[in-house]
């Protein structure tokens, strides 16, 4: 199977004008940053492909949907400039997904931390499970949520986001998600979500193309400074990455 690639996997199926995007670590599928490139990548195709009207960004398996970072490409780091290109590449997905001109609808399956949080937030409607609970780990490394933390905080208000990110060892479950606005349905398991979500982007995919990318527009009115904040913030994590408390912290978490 793709997803036990040791590099990672991508995948695209276009069927009825649904564009499905599938990725996969055997890391609870973490992020290395090549992967995060070519999600990127893909993410800027779609958006001018005219065969297209809306995405479905899914991940691999029954676990995790996503554990954000690379910890063993976190722990590689050596500079600043490395960290700091390395944390571009979350900057570059979140910054993708928030200008792609289709909607994006998550399949949020199980549990997401960091970054995978942030990817959950730059989906702009959101399936989950009540499996699919969340964590802003990034404190308890010894870095922070510092370039998810725009996306995040717009889905889920300043507060909400405080709550998580001081509360770093901490899950929230599904029914707070919820309530904060990260997920918009949450289904009993995968097979309920499923055919939920295929009603859904099955309406969805019927409507105006023109309406919906003006919406898309519509919905992510007054972020344009994103391009120059999230790298802002990249630069921030990359220079915490390469302190002793990080390099410690990250060595307890591998496995």
């Amino acid at each position: 199977m793709a997803a036990q690639d040791p590099n990672g996997s991508l995948s695209t199926t276009i069927n009825n004008k649904i564009a499905t995007v599938e990725f996969g670590h055997p890391a609870s599928n973490s992020f290395p940053r090549h992967l995060l490139d070519s999600l990127t990548s893909e993410i800027n195709a779609l958006s001018g492909n005219q065969e297209v009207s809306l995405i479905v960004l899914r991940s691999v398996g029954t676990g995790a949907f996503c554990a954000g970072a690379s910890f063993d490409e976190l722990l590689a780091v050596s500079s600043q400039e490395e960290g700091t290109v390395f944390f571009s590449g979350f900057a570059n997905l979140i910054n993708a997904m928030r200008k792609c001109s289709k909607i994006i609808v998550g399949r949020i399956h199980g549990k997401a931390v960091g970054g995978g949080v942030g990817i959950a937030a730059a989906c702009d409607y959101a399936f989950a499970t009540v499996n699919s609970f969340i964590k802003l780990s990034e404190l308890a490394i010894g870095i922070g949520p510092f370039v998810i933390e725009p996306a995040v905080s717009r889905k889920i208000g300043k507060s909400a986001m405080s709550e998580m990110t001081l509360a770093a060892h901490e899950w929230k479950d599904t029914d707070w998600a919820q309530q904060k606005g990260l997920y918009a349905k949450v289904l009993q398991d995968q097979v309920e979500m499923d055919i939920d979500l295929e009603h859904f982007i099955n309406k969805l995919a019927s409507y105006n193309p023109q309406a919906l990318d003006e919406m898309k527009s519509v919905m992510w009115e007054g972020t344009d400074h994103w391009d120059s904040l999230l790298l802002e913030r990249a630069a921030v994590s990359g220079q915490l990455v390469l302190s002793d408390f990080c390099k410690n912290a990250l060595s307890q978490f591998k496995t």
